[in-house]
């Protein structure tokens, strides 16, 4: 057995999450020990989002937002260390996602890009890093996501039931996964937004980070003329292999489709439908009735007003739950990076090419000593 930690942030830029998770030789069991989340302080936050939204930026900007990242990234996974007792060398290494500024795999010349300094990480707790995953998969002409797909397969497939693992962070990801015995392959693309715009109109009107249970969007109306001129934009309706974030969905997006009557309430009962509509229509190809679960993770597990109209728009369907399996909602993308940071030093490949387009199976990441 061996001990990993996986550190992800996300579109939604709350907090970085640290998963220490141990794997055995096989790779077949990854068990989740313990987790936390450390909350982005404000003034890295907003560096962080300023960034995503930025025309341009200057190195020194870069360069500072970088260093404050990597030592918020090292002080989670020392408080996780020192929350288990255990020393540097007991870890086999970091999985870091980093954090996402732009991803753009559609690009003329396609780029993803992971803030992210993994060197200094490594001399920050002492521990290996494993880090940079995305841009092989890009390189070998893929989307560079999603990439939990193949953790997902890992630890959900059934033998005779079709699950499908639905990811509601910033971006709503779906992975299918068939039978042991089908020969289907996996699917795994991005739905659309799904916490995100759900979260900036929130703290833009209520200035707090999200909508509890989702009882504000409960209490406005659904607007359906909005919500049409929501759903029409051609990312919903693109075939997969397909990906998307920040640089596509935010409110900037939301505003010029706004017809200036709607009530902030009803904006964000709209906004929420909009997520369980295209999450919806996105999912409804593979269900099979009778035969069927749902799992859903990320922070919208915790929107019950989301996840009760979800369940509604998706009848013969069962949902099942992270911790039926040993898991958390919370901690399922840090923990999929502790265990790509496993296959990495294993040299096995880290992406499927059936979900991301990439030509071929990669090994992905690079290694940094500590």
């Amino acid at each position: 057995m061996a001990l990993f930690v996986g550190l992800m942030s996300g579109t939604s830029l709350d907090g970085i999450d640290a998963a220490l998770v141990e794997i055995d030789d096989e790779g077949s069991r990854p068990r989740l020990i313990d987790a936390l989340c450390l909350p982005l302080e404000t003034a890295l936050r907003d560096g962080l989002l300023a960034l995503t939204q930025a025309s341009g930026v200057t190195f020194a900007m870069l360069g500072e937002i970088e260093h404050a990242f990597c030592e918020h990234q090292a002080r989670a996974v020392n408080a996780l260390l020192a929350r288990q007792s255990l020393e540097a060398d007991a870890i086999t290494a970091i999985g870091s996602h980093g954090q996402t500024i732009e991803h753009a795999p559609q690009a003329a010349s396609p780029f993803t890009c992971q803030l992210d300094n993994p060197s200094r990480l490594a001399e920050l707790t002492g521990c290996r890093v494993v880090a940079d995953f995305r841009r092989r998969d890009l390189a070998a002409g893929g989307q560079a996501a999603p990439l939990a797909p193949i953790f997902h397969r890992a630890l959900f497939t059934h033998a005779t039931r079709t699950r499908l693992v639905l990811n509601l962070g910033g971006i709503a990801n779906l992975t299918r996964l068939a039978p042991t015995q089908s020969p289907e392959p996996v699917v795994g693309f991005d739905t659309g937004p799904a916490n995100l715009l759900i979260d900036a109109w929130h703290r833009r009107h209520r200035g707090t980070p999200f909508d509890k249970d989702g009882a504000w969007a409960a209490s406005g109306r659904v607007d359906a003329p909005l919500l049409e001129r929501l759903l029409d934009d051609a990312y919903f309706t693109a075939p997969p292999p397909k990906s998307t974030g920040r640089e596509h969905f935010h409110l900037d997006w939301v505003a010029p489709r706004l017809g200036g009557h709607e009530t902030a309430a009803d904006v964000q009962a709209t906004l929420t439908e909009l997520t369980v509509v295209s999450v919806a229509r996105a999912t409804a190809p593979f269900v099979r009735a009778g035969n069927s679960d749902l799992i859903v993770c990320g922070g919208g597990a915790h929107n019950a007003h989301l996840i009760a109209r979800l369940m509604s728009s998706l009848p013969g369907i069962q949902l099942l739950h992270c911790e039926d399996f040993g898991w958390s909602a919370d901690w399922l993308e840090a923990g999929a990076f502790a265990w790509l940071a496993w296959r990495r030093l294993h040299g096995l490949p880290g992406n499927l090419p059936e979900v991301t387009g990439a030509s071929g199976e990669r090994v992905l990441g690079g290694v940094y000593a500590p």
